[in-house]
C-alpha cells in the first residue's frame, strides 16, 4: 500500500510542476482535454482487445494522468480537488454495496445489479437511463440502455422471444424495401433490426461491440493480405481474383 501511495503522490507532484512550468500544460482546460481523454480511453480499449498487458498498464497510466489533470484544474478554480473526487466515489461505493457494508443480502450478480439501479433512483436519479452518457457510441449505448432497463423488470422472458423480435424487425425492413418507403423510414426499420440484434446478443452473453470490433480486425487483416499479395493494382483486379486472395488469407 505504501508503494502505491508514494507513486500517486509522485504523480500529483509532477502534475503541480507541469501546470506551473510547462506552457502546454498551463494552457489546458476541461474542454481541451476532453477529446484527448476519449482517445486515451479507446487506446486502452485497443490494448484490452489485443490482450497487451504492457499496453494496458501504459494506457491506465495515461488515463490516471488525465484524471489528476482534471482535478488540478478544478482545484485551481476552487471547485474541488482530487481528494474530494476520491472521497465522493468511496462514499458512493459504500452506499451502493449494502450487501458488503450493511445488512442487505445479495448472493448473485443479478441481485447486486438490481440493487445498484434501485439505489441510484433513491439517490435522486430521475430515470434508470439517466446515467447512460449521451456521447457513447450507439451500439454501446443500446446495450447499456437494455441492460439498465432489464434491472427494473423491462425485459423479455427468454432468448427465443428476442429472436422472434429480430425476425419481426427484419420482415418489417423488407417491407420498406418492397414498397419503396422513404429513406428515413428504411433507416428507422434498419435501426430496429440492429437494436433487437444487440438485445439478442445480450441474452447470449455476447458483447456486440467487442464482437463487431473483432470482425473489423479480421476484415482489415485479410484485406491487407490482398493488398500485399496482389499481382497487379487493385483497380485492375477482378472480384474473383481478390476473392481468391481473400480465401488464401482465411486459410492462413
Amino acid at each position: 500500500m505504501k508503494e502505491k501511495l508514494v507513486a500517486f503522490e509522485r504523480l500529483l507532484t509532477i502534475m503541480d510542476e507541469l501546470r506551473e512550468k510547462c506552457p502546454w500544460d498551463r494552457k489546458q482546460t476541461f474542454e481541451s482535454l476532453r477529446n484527448l481523454t476519449i482517445e486515451e480511453t479507446y487506446e486502452l480499449a485497443d490494448a484490452i482487445l489485443d490482450k497487451d498487458i504492457n499496453g494496458i498498464k501504459e494506457e491506465l497510466g495515461d488515463l490516471m494522468l488525465h484524471m489528476v489533470f482534471y482535478a488540478k484544474i478544478a482545484e485551481e478554480k476552487k471547485a474541488f480537488n482530487i481528494a474530494d473526487a476520491m472521497n465522493e466515489v468511496c462514499e458512493k461505493l459504500i452506499n451502493r454495496h449494502p450487501h458488503i457494508y450493511g445488512d442487505v443480502v445479495a448472493d448473485d450478480e443479478e441481485t447486486v445489479k438490481k440493487n445498484w439501479e434501485q439505489l441510484k433512483l433513491q439517490e435522486g436519479k430521475k430515470s434508470v437511463l439517466g446515467g447512460v452518457p449521451k456521447s457513447l457510441p450507439a451500439m454501446v449505448k443500446a446495450y447499456r440502455m437494455q441492460e439498465k432497463t432489464a434491472q427494473v423488470g423491462f425485459e423479455w422472458d427468454n432468448a427465443e422471444q428476442v429472436w422472434d423480435k429480430v425476425e419481426e424487425e427484419i420482415a418489417e425492413f423488407k417491407e420498406t424495401l418492397l414498397y419503396e418507403e422513404s429513406q428515413a423510414r428504411r433507416e428507422e426499420e434498419f435501426g430496429d433490426i440492429l437494436f433487437s440484434m444487440i438485445n439478442y446478443a445480450r441474452f447470449q452473453n455476447i458483447d456486440p461491440e467487442t464482437a463487431l470490433e473483432r470482425i473489423n480486425q479480421k476484415f482489415k487483416k485479410r484485406f491487407e493480405y490482398i493488398e500485399a499479395n496482389a499481382p497487379k493494382s487493385m483497380e485492375e483486379m477482378s472480384l474473383e481474383e481478390m476473392d481468391a486472395l481473400w480465401n488464401e488469407a482465411k486459410g492462413k
